[in-house]
């Protein structure tokens, strides 16, 4: 029996980087998945090729009345919702505070933590109707320690508030079954993350003690375990996958 096997998954920010080996790693795990993306053209086409188990709908995920529409289409396909991967984000400007414009950090936040908070909030129910849930909310490093070498403050307080809306639903869930837990990457080998460094990375691995950076597909194996009823008692945690950079 494969490790999601009966479960019906949201995968946001799925067409590219870890949102897609994500959903390449639970459709080939039993799950049926349902990925969103802004990204209609690569969304659809990875969809396709995941075949009959998979679907995509486009969302951007900042606003309520598109997360309902997700969650109806995806019951009315393949029924309650049992996980919940909140794996949109962005950077945003590299600034430092001072310089930072409001607008931009508004639009951080926005996608990083009110995104964050209405794709639980619109899931939950399903997940109650369905006798539990595991919920799994993509934060950083940066939710965990400050970012020394790419000033961003809007990025920092949205992955930080990740960290904390996930304690607190795993509190207030916990009793219907449903866990919630948070994901902490560093360095991962996205097109987002090449594109906010040199290209492949550049000498980012030079911080890390493992001296490289993270395949999407390594965070997907974190990810499906959280996902899948081998973590059964675990909830309201931060799991980190950074190599060691944060070991010191």
């Amino acid at each position: 029996m494969r490790r999601l096997s009966n479960k019906v998954a949201i995968i946001t920010g799925a067409s590219q980087g870890m949102g897609e080996a994500h959903a390449k790693m639970f459709v080939a795990e039993g799950a049926k998945v349902i990925l969103t993306d802004v990204n209609e053209k690569d969304g659809q086409a990875l969809a396709e090729s995941l075949g009959e188990n998979a679907m995509f709908i486009k969302q951007d995920v900042r606003y309520g009345a598109e997360w309902k529409a997700v969650v109806e289409q995806g019951e009315a396909r393949f029924g309650s919702i049992n996980v919940l991967v909140n794996n949109a984000g962005i950077i945003g400007t590299i600034a430092h505070t001072v310089d930072f414009d409001q607008s931009d950090y508004q639009l951080v936040c926005d996608i990083n933590q009110l995104g964050v908070y209405l794709g639980m909030q619109s899931v939950i129910p399903s997940m109650i109707k369905a006798g539990g849930g595991s919920i799994v909310n993509i934060s950083s490093i940066a939710g965990m320690i400050a970012c020394a070498g790419s000033p961003n403050l809007a990025y920092v307080g949205s992955k930080f508030a990740v960290r904390g809306m996930t304690k607190q639903v795993a509190f207030e869930y916990g009793p219907k079954n449903v866990r919630c837990n948070s994901v902490h990457p560093g360095y991962i080998l996205t097109p987002m993350m090449v594109a906010a460094t040199d290209e492949n990375g550049g000498g980012a691995g030079d911080v890390i003690p493992l001296k490289r950076m993270a395949k999407p597909s390594e965070v997907s194996q974190l990810v499906l375990f959280l996902a899948s009823d081998e973590s059964s008692f675990i909830t309201g945690m931060e799991h980190v996958i950074d190599g060691g950079m944060t070991a010191c």
